[in-house]
């Protein structure tokens, strides 16, 4: 149902250690998240467009990903250069840009590509199980990790369930309109998803437990870094700290 297109492919950013990306991937988007001038974000841009070539996805999946993101920030542009006071750049009436406005609708707009991209490139790469196992080596607790496996695997279930149910509506004339009647079969077919969700969650829970599940689960997957995924983590790791660096020499020493 919900496809993981990342995730299939052979490259070295998929050979590595599952544990090494997610702790670089958490590293490099903390440290791009605290950056405060352009271009040191810029450089994080180049960074993360480097990790990405690196595992070389689909073209396609990214493009559409980027487009998704870069829509709500696009809401961004038309209020933070007007709301943000300074230097005026260009004014319509009662409106006016300012130069720091645009500066700090420019520097979240690089700032959340890069992110973006260093997720597609590190963590998009493993499939949702592994991201789970991996969270929990790391040290995550078990019960955040075991929610997040359990969310993964029956948004699946839900979604299904609620395909089942439109497709069954629209067998019987239903179209969707902007009137009671559809209001009220559309919050029934809600109620229907939830209730039928919540039966299958006590017959699922206690089938687990009648298959002795203590609250955990048990991979029989083994992680095993290498010399490589040393070398990697290293690099990733210099290279967060980097840009911080650099972000603080422009901020303190080149005003």
């Amino acid at each position: 149902m919900f496809d993981e297109p990342f995730a299939r492919g052979r490259s070295l950013i998929h050979a590595l250690d599952p544990r090494i990306r997610l702790a670089a991937a958490f590293a490099c988007a903390a440290c791009l998240a605290v950056v405060r001038r352009p271009e040191a974000a810029g450089a994080g841009l180049v960074m993360a467009a480097l990790l990405l070539a690196l595992s070389r996805p689909p073209t396609g999946a990214v493009l559409r990903r980027l487009a998704a993101v870069n829509v709500f920030i696009l809401f961004l542009w038309f209020t933070v250069p007007f709301s943000v006071p300074g230097d005026v750049l260009a004014a319509w009436g009662p409106l006016e840009i300012t130069r720091q406005g645009v500066r700090l609708a420019l520097l979240v707009t690089v700032k959340a590509n890069a992110i973006v991209l260093t997720f597609l490139a590190l963590v998009a790469t493993m499939d949702s199980p592994t991201v789970g196992y991996a969270l929990e080596r790391l040290g995550f607790p078990s019960k955040l990790v075991f929610l997040f496996l359990f969310t993964y695997r029956y948004l699946h279930v839900i979604a299904e369930e609620w395909r089942k149910l439109h497709v069954a509506a629209r067998l019987r004339g239903f179209v969707p309109r902007t009137n009671m009647h559809t209001y009220r079969a559309i919050g029934n077919m809600l109620g229907m998803v939830f209730v039928q969700s919540f039966d299958r969650s006590v017959r699922v829970y206690e089938a687990m437990l009648l298959r002795g599940f203590s609250g955990r689960f048990r991979s029989v997957t083994a992680f095993r870094a290498t010399s490589r995924d040393a070398v990697f983590a290293v690099a990733a790791f210099a290279g967060a700290a980097g840009l911080v660096a650099f972000d603080l020499y422009l901020e303190f020493f080149r005003g």
